[in-house]
């Protein structure tokens, strides 16, 4: 698919907008607000809201667009709030485009970024990208949803076509992306094939001819990228909308593997469980509203009932076990609420990982490192400061202590076990 020619701008400006008015029913009311649920921004709503009516009037599904660069071959719940989204209009009989970004990925997207990213090989996006669409097919119909890869178009450019494209788009408007006028403005180097990587995001909207892009608050300049670049080739412009960045565990930072705040939707159940449950009362609404596929109306009438005395641990619960279910099963979900009963007595899971040390006698520290329950000794040291190293139940407080020859249960926290076997 290629596009190598700009129409005049009076035909860019009869294709800005439907022309033709379709009633706004309550169906498409409904609709919007499930569009608008936990959003940061739609834009423009009215442009959305007529599109929607157009739909249920024509019956012509719209075209929603989320693109993904394999960056990373793991997808955690923050990923999944924006393929949340993503399901909901799917729900709604709309078509859902998975787009791949196999060739983006080889510029690397320098949003929010003070450096340029490093691009992948070809072999770790082919990797990344099965990864990616296995796990988020846990999220979408993987039966009502359409994949592309946006290499199909992007290859056949060429250098005739990428010139052409970088035409409709001014350096100065370029430079007023954040990231870039930082980086410019410090002194840090910003190199040509970054100002490629917006282009070429929107230019996939104007191959996918796409109503609708979604992406988290960071993507908003590439995003309209697109509508800029579909209305200088005469279709119709996308709306945009985007998704807030999902807190992670300890409610400050957004959650991220590299600062361990994370629940990957490929964890055990267990675990995802328990991690679940730690997060604070306040947050757990802001996971509701996120994560959750309960309607609004039922998440305020459990904080409703929360405000008024209802111990906020049933809401918790609830909202670990839906999430375990996605993810897993009900059985899962299950197993997993009474585990974290058991543990929360004080109690041993059933199974825990058996580990074999040699050496005894052997300093806690080193224990705990070598069974995998600390990153490091010193980790080690400060996790027995602070309380959270049991041997068999006992609480250790002193850190010179050696195991002997034997089989002891090691317990870091309330969720970290081994059977280490000394000898």
């Amino acid at each position: 698919m290629s596009f190598t020619s700009a129409p005049s701008s009076s035909a860019a400006a009869a294709a800005s907008a439907p022309t033709t008015e379709y009633p706004i029913t309550d169906k498409v009311r409904e609709a919007m607000a499930i569009s608008l649920r936990g959003c940061d921004e739609l834009l423009p709503e009215a442009e959305w809201l007529r599109k929607l009516a157009r739909s249920e009037a024509t019956g012509v599904p719209l075209r929603i667009k989320l693109g993904l660069d394999p960056t990373a071959p793991d997808i955690h719940l923050g990923h999944t709030v924006v393929l949340n989204k993503m399901r909901q209009l799917q729900d709604l009989g709309h078509t859902v485009i998975f787009l791949i970004g196999d060739f983006t990925s080889m510029i690397g997207d320098p949003s929010g970024r003070n450096t340029t990213r490093p691009p992948l090989t070809a072999e770790q996006i082919k990797a990344n990208a099965e990864t990616y669409y296995k796990q988020a097919s846990l999220v979408l119909d993987p039966q009502k949803t359409e994949i592309r890869y946006n290499s199909e178009w992007s290859d056949a450019l060429g250098a005739r076509g990428m010139i052409q494209l970088a035409a409709k788009y001014t350096v100065a408007r370029m430079m007023e992306r954040d990231d870039f006028t930082k980086r410019f403005k410090a002194g840090t180097p910003i190199s040509i094939h970054e100002f490629l990587y917006p282009l070429m995001q929107g230019y996939d909207s104007v191959a996918l001819k796409a109503d609708l892009e979604l992406g988290g608050t960071d993507q908003k300049f590439n995003l309209l990228m697109g509508r800029h670049l579909q209305q200088e080739y005469g279709q119709e412009p996308q709306c945009i909308l985007t998704m807030p960045l999902l807190e992670g565990l300890d409610g400050v930072e957004k959650m991220s593997k590299s600062k361990g705040n994370y629940v990957g939707i490929t964890e055990p159940a267990n675990e995802m469980f328990g991690k679940l449950m730690s997060i604070s009362d306040t947050l757990m609404w802001r996971y509701y509203e996120l994560l959750s596929f309960r309607s609004m109306d039922e998440i305020r009438r459990l904080k409703a009932e929360c405000e008024a005395g209802r111990n906020p641990r049933d809401a918790k619960v609830m909202l670990a076990q839906e999430i375990v279910t996605r993810f897993h099963s009900a059985k899962a979900a299950e197993e997993a609420l009474a585990d974290f009963n058991n543990r929360a007595r004080g109690g041993i899971p059933d199974e825990i990982p058996e580990v074999s040390l040699s050496g005894a006698p052997l300093g806690i520290g080193a224990v705990l490192k070598q069974a995998g329950l600390a990153p490091s000794t010193s980790e080690a040291m400060r996790l027995i400061d602070g309380g959270g190293v049991r041997v068999d139940g006992a609480t250790v407080s002193d850190k010179a202590l050696k195991l002997g020859v034997g089989t002891y249960v090691v317990q870091v926290g309330k969720r970290k076990f081994a059977r280490v076997t000394l000898a």
